[in-house]
């Protein structure tokens, strides 16, 4: 691919699929400096990686996993870096959410509780949160579609057992 119409490409990719990017550093960086980073360095990986992108698959598949990878590798080199931001406990987001609907209420307790999941069961809920299919999930993250529908399954269970103990 010559370089000019790998720079369009980028540039189309980004321009169209840019909310992918955002809502994956939004997953996994609670910090609005640490989020322009990841941003940053996802777009570096998608620059150095698009000449390998095979249009077999679809560009949101490709995009996604490349940025899930950078995401969970950006979120362990800097897991130190988080031990100076608290984990919001249930009364600091039960007083994040009193100005809201109940549905705000209960994205914003959702929100929290999905932050606090392990790396890649917080990228399986942000790409089953997305609508994504098993399969394409499976893809993504490189599991099989069988272990997509147990993870799956499990973590909403936690979810639910979370938000019971919030409400009582």
């Amino acid at each position: 691919m010559k370089k000019q119409d790998q720079r369009q490409l980028f540039e189309r990719i980004i321009e169209q699929h840019k909310g992918i990017l955002f809502k994956v550093a939004r997953a996994y960086c609670p910090d609005d400096e640490d989020r322009q980073d990841l941003i940053q360095e996802m777009m570096i990986q998608i620059w150095q990686s698009i000449h390998k992108y095979n249009d077999q698959y679809k560009i949101s598949t490709w995009l996604y996993r490349v940025s899930l990878n950078v995401a969970i590798s950006f979120y362990r080199k800097s897991s130190t870096r988080a031990k100076k931001f608290t984990e919001l406990n249930d009364q600091k987001a039960e007083a994040l959410v009193n100005d809201k609907s109940e549905k705000e209420k209960h994205l914003i307790i959702l929100e929290q509780f999905i932050s606090e999941l392990k790396e890649i069961d917080k990228a399986l809920m942000l790409l089953y949160l997305e609508d994504k299919s098993h399969t394409e999930i499976a893809e993504i993250i490189g599991i099989s579609v069988s272990n997509v529908g147990t993870k799956i399954g499990r973590i909403k269970g936690q979810l639910r057992t979370r938000f019971s103990q919030f409400k009582s």
